[in-house]
């Protein structure tokens, strides 16, 4: 037998040993795949109603596989006893169970316009982050004893397990899809697709004991020769770390402290979402790198392990005055209270890999999870803190009004200044979204509704207009999504409705109507110029054959940004009926255009506005 013949021979006979290794990792990870099957089976109208029974679950069994996947290693490699290994599946065991109940016994959450209830968003993040905890306790178990191990090795052999893993199933999943759709095109047409689906099941349950047999025995007193090879890097990756990737963190290192550099002279000038997203990838993949490199000798990796903390830390300072700079402006809110956390993370793993070196990355993993289970704690978690954040910023400046006595919200006497209104919006704005928040009896959440807030606050809502250098203007797009409301109008001075909607004539973007007034024949064109940059909507009327009245919507989208200038609102708000209306008259006709919705996106960075009005209906009246 040859060395690769050998070594696809030792991934599957470790993938088998898995089943005796860690049996409750595996016994939840097929659970977990007979789950998938029976959901694959049951059509989705049908599925519906066991939603939060199959999420419970699915959410269950993988809490059981990766947290008893952490104790079966704790109890390999501090005790291997008989009893210890049975109280650790047990303990696996019961992590499922209690995950279940813990998801579905309160009867999970029914979103608004849902018929069944789910599994709400703060539940499945504090499962996830029950799984994360168990992972990474997982790796750190996993490096021990010292003498054969140490977190990096430990950490580099989980990567190795996973892209080996992931290798193997592709590969598996490539070459029997093809003989399923082989069977399908040549044998057997009327095969469903879910077949693949129950193929890719399988694959993937195949991958995970893949993954887990790869790892070597850690029982206590025992050597594992294969343990050695698991942890020890390729050649390759050791060039692609220590002669690529060092080399692109350095630069991207130097690009931001030239940043903090301008900042301090000049003043910010960076999004903060863009900074956000530099900052957050720099600082995972600057301590990921850091982990990776541990061992190194090159003079490359020694100077990146020495630079890399003292640069983060110089960085972390100005990336700290932007936060704050985000958060005075806008309070705090989920985006910020993430970049919070990573910052917090980045922080602490820099201050400690300058101190204790190697010796840091068990401490980082620590400050991890903690930070971790406290972003889904219920006062300072992710979605309480931000809440009551927001809250608070309202409530002042409702106060500062007198818009809000004791518990009543009462509209304003005079229009406030500019600065009040986007406050006042954008708090209600996030509050509104706010999933399963406990909101004071004054707050109604249709307050996100147009009509609705300018009914209770006696303005309409306002949002901030950014320009290109804004640090504030988001990934370099902006927009505006507007609504009809519902509710009647007077129509009485028209005589005709005409629904003109694009393609029944074979165009995309013109639609046509025609109709016999006492004059004559008009006929109508609504051409939305879809296929033109920006797409200006253009009305056209003819009285047999004679134009009598020609507009574009120009004016009416000035009028649209002028009062709702495009910002970051997120969903779409109604507004009036006159906001979403347009009068046009000539010396022949009166025409009345209505809007179901209309949508104006920016972008900032290559200076393209495309519009979209979608029109309900165009109601003309004939002039004697």
């Amino acid at each position: 037998m040859n060395a690769f013949s050998r070594s696809i021979s030792q991934i599957f006979k470790g993938a088998i040993k898995a089943f005796q290794t860690f049996p409750v990792t595996i016994g939840c990870a097929l659970a977990f795949a007979i789950v998938t099957m029976v959901r694959i089976q049951i059509d989705w109208p049908q599925q519906e109603a066991f939603n939060l029974l199959f999420n419970s679950l699915h959410w269950s069994f993988a809490v059981g596989a990766l947290f008893g996947l952490a104790a079966i290693t704790a109890a390999q490699s501090r005790i291997n006893t008989k009893i210890s290994l049975l109280t650790a599946n047990l303990l696996g065991v019961a992590a499922a169970v209690v995950t279940f109940l813990a998801l579905y016994l309160p009867g999970g959450n029914v979103p608004p316009g849902a018929r069944y209830a789910t599994v709400s968003g703060l539940a499945a993040s504090r499962v996830g982050v029950v799984l994360l905890v168990s992972f990474l306790a997982f790796i750190v178990l996993a490096a021990y004893p010292k003498d054969q191990s140490d977190f990096a090795k430990s950490f580099f052999m989980t990567h190795k397990a996973f892209f080996i893993a992931l290798i193997y199933g592709g590969v598996i999943m490539g070459g029997s899809s093809g003989v399923a759709g082989a069977v399908k095109a040549l044998i057997y047409r009327p095969m469903s697709m879910k077949v693949f689906e129950y193929i890719g099941t399988l694959v993937g349950f195949l991958a995970f004991t893949m993954f887990i047999g790869y790892f070597p025995d850690f029982r206590k007193g025992m050597i594992d020769q294969k343990r050695e090879t698991a942890q020890k890097q390729p050649r390759f990756i050791e060039i692609l770390f220590g002669y690529i990737m060092i080399p692109i963190v350095l630069a991207l290192t130097v690009v931001l402290l030239i940043w903090t550099g301008i900042s301090l002279f000049s003043g910010m000038r960076s999004s903060f979402y863009q900074l956000a997203g530099i900052a957050t990838a720099y600082t995972a993949g600057g301590i990921w790198l850091h982990v990776m490199v541990t061992h190194y000798e090159t003079g490359l990796a020694k100077f990146y392990r020495r630079i890399y903390p003292i640069a983060a830390l110089v960085i972390l300072a100005f990336e700290a005055w932007a936060l704050l700079n985000q958060v005075r402006k806008f309070g705090l809110k989920m985006d910020n209270y993430s970049f919070a956390i990573v910052w917090v993370i980045a922080l602490v793993a820099a201050i400690l890999l300058l101190i204790l070196k190697a010796r840091a990355h068990t401490p980082i993993v620590a400050v991890i999870c903690a930070l971790a289970i406290v972003t889904v704690l219920p006062v300072v978690g992710f979605q309480a803190l931000p809440v009551s954040a927001q809250l608070s910023r309202l409530e002042k400046a409702l106060v500062s009004q007198n818009m809000l006595v004791g518990d009543q919200l009462v509209p304003a006497a005079t229009e406030p200044d500019q600065q009040v209104r986007e406050t006042i919006t954008d708090a209600v704005s996030y509050l509104a979204g706010a999933e399963t928040a406990k909101l004071p009896a004054w707050f109604d959440k249709q307050l996100s509704d147009g009509s609705t807030f300018r009914a209770k606050l006696g303005f309409d809502q306002t949002w901030p207009i950014f320009d290109s250098g804004n640090i504030d203007q988001p990934k370099g797009y902006l927009g505006t999504s507007l609504l009809l409301p519902n509710g009647a109008v007077d129509i009485s001075e028209y005589r005709w409705d005409v629904r003109l909607q694009p393609y029944e004539g074979g165009s995309k973007a013109e639609a046509v109507a025609s109709v016999a007034g006492d004059k004559g024949i008009y006929k109508i064109y609504w051409n939305t110029n879809q296929d033109t940059v920006g797409g200006i909507p253009n009305l056209k009327i003819e009285l047999d054959n004679r134009l009598v009245l020609e507009q574009d919507m120009n004016a009416y989208l000035d009028q649209l940004t002028n009062k709702f200038p495009p910002g970051t609102a997120g969903a779409p708000r109604t507004v009036t009926y006159q906001d979403m209306s347009v009068v046009l008259e000539s010396a022949d006709v009166k025409v009345l255009l209505v809007f179901n919705n209309v949508d104006i996106n920016v972008d900032t960075q290559q200076d393209i506005i495309n519009y979209y009005l979608n029109l309900k209906s165009l109601y003309l009246s004939e002039k004697p």
